[in-house]
C-alpha cells in the first residue's frame, strides 16, 4: 500500500502542475464551481485537497498545499531521492565494515575520526529523511509514516542513533546501543519494492513452517534421548596405564600434544572398534621406538615405546574438541545432532562413537541425515507453495 500511495502521489503531481504552492485551487476547476465555492465559503466541512489519499493537515497546521509540506510530498514521490538514499546506505555498509572497535577504543587515529564523521553525516541524512516523510505523510494513521512496518523500523534506528549520540555527549559508554547500527542496511528493504515482496513472503511462510519446526523438535528430542541412553560418558574413554605404573610421561595416551583428535577406546563391556591394544607405537625423530621400560632405567635418552603400557581402558574426564562433542546430557546431544545435520564433521563424530561402542552405530547417523534432509525438502515445498499462492 505504501508503494502504491507513492506512485499515486507521483501521478497526481504530474497532473496537477498548475497547482499553486499556497492555494487550494488546482487551476482546473470551472468558473461555475469557483462561484459556488465563493458562495459556500462559510461551509468548512467540505475541504478539497490535491492528494485525497494523504492526511489533509499534519502537525495541526501544515496543509497539503502549504509550501513546506508540498515540497516534502514532491520529495517523497520523486524517484531521484531514491538513488541518493541507496548510495548513502551503501556508504554506511562500507563504513561499518571498516570500523575496528578493538583498535579504535578512544578514536584518536585519523582513520577513526574520518569514519566517525561519515557516521554522523549518515545519521543526519537518515534523520532528515524521516522528518521529510513525517511532514509529507503525517505521523499517526493507517497511511501515515508510522502506519508502515518498515517506516517504524527506520524510526527505531533513528531514535537509537539519537540516544547513542546523547550518551556520547554525556561521556556515557553504552556499547549495546551501538549494535543498532547494524540494522541500518535494512533500510534498503524499504526502498526496493522487490526486496520488500521477498521479505514479506518469507514472513508469510513462517506460520506454514510451524509443523515443520515441531517435527524438527521431535527429531532432536528423539535422537537426543537415544544418544544419551547409548553413549553417555563413552566419548571420555581413554587408555590408561596400570595403577602401579608411574613412569609414563602422560596420564593417558594422547595421539597428539593438544589431544584434538583423541584415541577413544572401547570398554570391555562394549563392542567398539578400538581397544587399548590398538595404540600405535611411540615415534621419536621419525623412527619407531621398540625398547621397553627396563632399558630406560639402565640408560637414559633411549627411544622407549611407552605407548605399550597404556593397556587399561577407563572413563576419563575430558570429551573431544574441548568437551563440546559428547552425549553426556540432552543439551550436548542436541549440539552434536545439529552439527551432524549440517554435514560438517559428522564423519569424525560417527567414528568416535563407533570406536567407543559398536560398529553398527553408523545406522544412527545415516538415519539422522536422511530425516534432516527430508525436513529440509519439506521446508522448500512450503516456501514454493507460498510463492505460488502469492503470485496467483
Amino acid at each position: 500500500n505504501y508503494i502504491v500511495n507513492l506512485a499515486a502521489l507521483q501521478h497526481s503531481i504530474g497532473d496537477d502542475r498548475t497547482m499553486r504552492c499556497n492555494g487550494l485551487s488546482l487551476g482546473t476547476r470551472d468558473d461555475d464551481e469557483e462561484d459556488h465555492d465563493e458562495d459556500d465559503s462559510s461551509d468548512t466541512s467540505v475541504l478539497v485537497v490535491p492528494y485525497p489519499e494523504l492526511a489533509p493537515v499534519v502537525f495541526f497546521c501544515l496543509k497539503q498545499t502549504t509550501c513546506p509540506r508540498s515540497w516534502c510530498i514532491r520529495m517523497v514521490s520523486s524517484p531521484y531521492p531514491f538513488f541518493t538514499v541507496m548510495m548513502v546506505i551503501l556508504l554506511n555498509c562500507v563504513t561499518l565494515g571498516m570500523y575496528q572497535p578493538c583498535e579504535n577504543v578512544d578514536c584518536s587515529s585519523d582513520r577513526c575520526q574520518i569514519l566517525q564523521a561519515f557516521d554522523a553525516f549518515i545519521y543526519i541524512f537518515f534523520a532528515m529523511e524521516m522528518v521529510i516523510k513525517m511532514m509529507a505523510l503525517g505521523i499517526f494513521g493507517r497511511r501515515c509514516y508510522l502506519g508502515d512496518t518498515w517506516n517504524r523500523l527506520d524510526f527505531f534506528i533513528v531514535m537509537a542513533g539519537m540516544i547513542e549520540y546523547s550518551l556520547d555527549l554525556q561521556n556515557v559508554n553504552f556499547t549495546a546501543i551501538r549494535t543498532v547500527r547494524v540494522l541500518r542496511p535494512l533500510k534498503a528493504i524499504n526502498r526496493v519494492p522487490s526486496m520488500r515482496i521477498l521479505v514479506n513472503l518469507l514472513l508469510d511462510t513462517l506460520p506454514m513452517l510451524g509443523n515443520v519446526l515441531l517435527l524438527c523438535f521431535f527429531v532432536f528430542f528423539i535422537f537426543g534421548i537415544i544418544g544419551v541412553q547409548l553413549w553417555a560418558g563413552l566419548l571420555r574413554n581413554r587408555c590408561y596405564p596400570e595403577d602401579n605404573f608411574t613412569l609414563l610421561p602422560r596420564p593417558y595416551y594422547m595421539a597428539d600434544e593438544d589431544d584434538e583428535r583423541p584415541f577413544i577406546c572401547s570398554l570391555p563391556v562394549d563392542n567398539g572398534i578400538m581397544s587399548c591394544g590398538d595404540v600405535p607405537a611411540r615415534r621419536e625423530g621419525g623412527r619407531t621406538c621398540c625398547l621397553d621400560k627396563d632399558d630406560a632405567v639402565s640408560v637414559a635418552g633411549l627411544c622407549v615405546n611407552w605407548n605399550r603400557y597404556y593397556t587399561r581402558c577407563h572413563t576419563g574426564y575430558s570429551n573431544p574438541h574441548k568437551g563440546a562433542i559428547n552425549f553426556d546430557n540432552i543439551a550436548f546431544a542436541w549440539i552434536v545432532i545439529f552439527q551432524v545435520i549440517t554435514l560438517e564433521g559428522w564423519v569424525e563424530i560417527m567414528y568416535y562413537v563407533m570406536d567407543a561402542h559398536s560398529f553398527y552405530n553408523f545406522i544412527y547417523f545415516i538415519l539422522l541425515i536422511i530425516v534432516s534432509r527430508a525436513r529440509t525438502h519439506t521446508v522448500w515445498v512450503n516456501i514454493n507453495i507460498a510463492v505460488n499462492n502469492y503470485l496467483l
